[in-house]
C-alpha cells in the first residue's frame, strides 16, 4: 500500500514536471530563437561565379546597407573575422575570398588567368550573384586595385569608400617595391625567386608583425592560416603571377584619381602608418582629390586590424552614420 501510494505520487509529479517543462522549454526556445534571429552570427557560404566556387563570410541583416570587405595579399576574408562582428550590428557585411586564396577554389593557371582585372570580374560577378547593387567598399592592399576597378566602372553603385593601406598613387610605391619593379621590368625566373621569401612562413609573419606596437598580441593563427592556401599545388606560381600583374594597376592610377575627383565618394582613410609595404606616403595624396575625406593614421603596421580593430570599427560606424549610410 505504501509503495503503491509512493509510485502514484511520483507518477503525478513526473506528469506535472514534463508538462511544465515542455511549456517552459518551448517558451525558452522561442525567446532563444528570437534572440538568435536578432543577433545572428557570421555565416560561411560559397557561390559559383563564372564557373569558380567563391567562399565568403556574411553577417548582419541584408535589409541594411552593405559593406563589402576586400582582403589583400597573402591573406583572405579571415583577416576581417572580428571586424565583421563589429560592423554587422548595424550593417550587412560581405567578405569574399579571391580564387586561389583562403577557402575559394583555386583553378589551375591553364584555366584561369591570375590578374587583377580577372579578380575584379570575380568580385563584380560575386556581387551580381548576390543581387547587391549598392555598397560601401573596405579596400586593403590587393583589395584597393580590385575595388577601384569596379568603382570606376560603376560609380553609381558606390555609397562610400573605406581605405586601409591600399594604394592609388605612385607616391605609395617606395623602397619595398624595388625588387618587385625589377621583376616587372625584367621578367625572369631569377627575379621571381627573389620574391618567394614573401610567402615563406618568416615572410608572412613579418608582414603581420612589422610596425606593430606589441607583436605578442598578434595571433600566429594569421600567418599559419595563410600558409595553408599558399602551400597548395601551384599557389607559389599564382602569387608570382599576381606580383607581376600588379604593374597593370599603376597606369590606372590617373583613371582612379579622376573617379575620385568627379564622383567624390565619401571616403574614410584608416591607415597603419608604420607599414613599409604601403607607407603613409600613399595615404596623403587622397587629400588632393577627395573633398569629403576623413583621415586617420594609426600607430601600427600593414595589417592594422590586428592591433587597431576596435578603433577602426568605431571610426567606420561613426563615419557611415555621419554620411547617412544607415
Amino acid at each position: 500500500m505504501k509503495n503503491s501510494m509512493i509510485k502514484s505520487i511520483a507518477g503525478m509529479m513526473l506528469v506535472a514536471f514534463v508538462s511544465f517543462g515542455s511549456n517552459s522549454f518551448a517558451n525558452m526556445n522561442g525567446k532563444e530563437n528570437e534572440k538568435s534571429s536578432h543577433l545572428s552570427g557570421t555565416s560561411y557560404k560559397t557561390v559559383s561565379v563564372n564557373g569558380t566556387s567563391v567562399f565568403y563570410r556574411e553577417a548582419g541583416s541584408n535589409d541594411k546597407p552593405t559593406i563589402v570587405l576586400l582582403h589583400g595579399y597573402p591573406t583572405s576574408s579571415h583577416m576581417f573575422r572580428n571586424l565583421i562582428t563589429d560592423l554587422s550590428v548595424r550593417y550587412h557585411v560581405l567578405a569574399p575570398d579571391y580564387p586561389g586564396y583562403g577557402k575559394s577554389e583555386q583553378p589551375s593557371m591553364d584555366e584561369f588567368e591570375y590578374t587583377f582585372e580577372n579578380m575584379s570580374k570575380i568580385v563584380d560577378g560575386f556581387l551580381q550573384e548576390l543581387n547587391v547593387d549598392k555598397y560601401s567598399f573596405y579596400l586593403m592592399d590587393y583589395g584597393a586595385p580590385i575595388g577601384f576597378r569596379i568603382a570606376a566602372k560603376y560609380p553609381e553603385r558606390i555609397e562610400s569608400l573605406i581605405i586601409q593601406n591600399g594604394n592609388a598613387y605612385e607616391e605609395g610605391l617606395r623602397d619595398f617595391w624595388i625588387p618587385i619593379k625589377k621583376y616587372w621590368n625584367d621578367y625572369t625566373i631569377e627575379n621571381g625567386k627573389a620574391l618567394e621569401g614573401f610567402h615563406s612562413i618568416d615572410g608572412l609573419k613579418w608582414q603581420y608583425t612589422h610596425g606593430v606596437q606589441d607583436a605578442s598580441k598578434i595571433s600566429p593563427d594569421n600567418w599559419n592560416i595563410d600558409l595553408m592556401h599558399l602551400q597548395r599545388n601551384e599557389n607559389p606560381e599564382i602569387q608570382l603571377a599576381m606580383f607581376y600583374d600588379y604593374r597593370t594597376n599603376v597606369p590606372l592610377y590617373p583613371q582612379w584619381q579622376e573617379y575620385f575627383r568627379t564622383y567624390q565618394p565619401p571616403t574614410l582613410i584608416v591607415w597603419g602608418k608604420n607599414d613599409i609595404i604601403f607607407p603613409a606616403d600613399g595615404a596623403h595624396p587622397y587629400k588632393q582629390d577627395l573633398k569629403n575625406l576623413e583621415f586617420h593614421l594609426l600607430n601600427t603596421g600593414h595589417f592594422a586590424l590586428e592591433e587597431k580593430g576596435k578603433e577602426i570599427a568605431n571610426y567606420i560606424l561613426k563615419f557611415l552614420d555621419k554620411n547617412n549610410i544607415k
